[in-house]
Parts: C-alpha cells; structure tokens; sequence
C-alpha cells in the first residue's frame, strides 16, 4: 500500500473532495446534516442542525452547496 496524499487541487476549495471517475469533483451527499455545513463553512443556514443539505438546497432555491455558502457569506 503507497501513501496516497489528497489534495486540494481546485482554487477556492475548502477541505479535501475525492473525484469522480471521469474528473469532476463530487456532489455533497445530500443526507448531509446542516450543523455539518454550518461549523465547516462558518455559515448560518438558519434552519435545525438536523435537516438534510437537500433540505437546505430547496428551501433557499440553490442548487448546490457552493451556491449555497456563496448566497449566505
């Protein structure tokens, strides 16, 4: 087994992501909880830390977490 280092190779990232396959980075699960999201951006989504990220995506009208943290900065 080698030492696999992960990297943050994309400008702007917060934390490590693996990849896809194919090279796109991959979707947050959407089972994510929101207290997760609010301590690891720094954020306040303004919803219980127990809802769902899909929960939070819908109801602020984004489409991803990145929209997300963009809109609540």
């Amino acid at each position: 087994m080698g030492n696999k280092k992960s990297s943050n190779d994309a400008p702007g990232m917060r934390g490590d992501r693996s990849r896809t396959k194919s090279g796109p980075l991959r979707e947050k699960r959407g089972d994510t909880r929101v207290d997760t999201i609010e301590k690891k951006y720094k954020i306040d989504i303004g919803m219980r830390g127990d809802a769902n990220l899909d929960t939070a995506l819908e109801r602020h009208g984004v489409k991803s977490l990145h929209e997300l943290v963009e809109k609540l900065k």
